[in-house]
């Protein structure tokens, strides 16, 4: 991300309780049906690992995940907790070129500047071999703002967010919607979109 000192300042502090808020014994929902998607070993990248629970998943089923995010406290805790490798990178770190057979990029995408997330998507696009899938969570709204911990959110519609896929070159396969409690302790609504690369993207 063009990184936002504040937000990351908050995930730093607040590490162990967004671990807290997000632990599960099991891979469910999006995140299985993502694993399901990936070939037996393929690499994949966590995009916003967090406490790397995601990433620890997809070890586990047999994938070969590269772990980043941009806050230092979520990366010690993730190498902490889980031995993943994880490491401090940023959006604007990415620079891979068809490497990933899949992007895991859940609840990340949205702490970055709207005019930023074209070419996030983009570079994301480039990363991901013929055939490979991003999975993406973003939040449902208008505008930007700062939540009651000063985490800066951009917010998509659920068109928008299928039309900027399409843009960087990616089929939206799947969308789930729902609503869920965050760390503030406000109820959002979100959306969560599966995407494969076309071939001549």
């Amino acid at each position: 991300m063009s990184a936002d000192r504040e937000t990351l300042t908050v995930y730093d502090r607040k590490a162990g309780d967004y671990a807290a808020l997000v632990r599960t014994d099991k891979p469910r929902g999006s995140l299985s049906q993502f694993i399901g998607l990936m070939p037996a070993g393929a690499r994949v990248l966590d995009l916003g690992c967090g406490p790397g629970d995601a990433a620890a998943a997809m070890r586990d089923a047999g994938l070969r995940p590269d772990a980043v995010d941009a806050s230092a406290g979520m990366v010690d805790l993730a190498n902490r907790t889980h031995d993943i490798g994880a490491r401090h990178a940023t959006f604007d770190d990415l620079d891979a070129e068809a490497v990933y057979a899949g992007v895991w990029a859940s609840f990340s995408l949205l702490h970055a500047a709207r005019a930023d997330l074209p070419r996030h998507l983009e570079q994301i696009a480039r990363s991901l071999v013929d055939g490979g899938h991003l999975a993406i969570g973003m939040k449902v709204g208008e505008g930007a703002a700062r939540d009651a911990l000063g985490r800066f959110y951009t917010y998509v519609g659920v068109a928008e967010l299928e039309g900027l896929l399409q843009e960087a070159g990616l089929d939206v396969i799947s969308t789930r919607e729902g609503e869920e409690r965050g760390m503030a302790g406000t109820i959002d609504p979100y959306v969560i979109m599966t995407a494969r690369k076309t071939p001549d993207a």
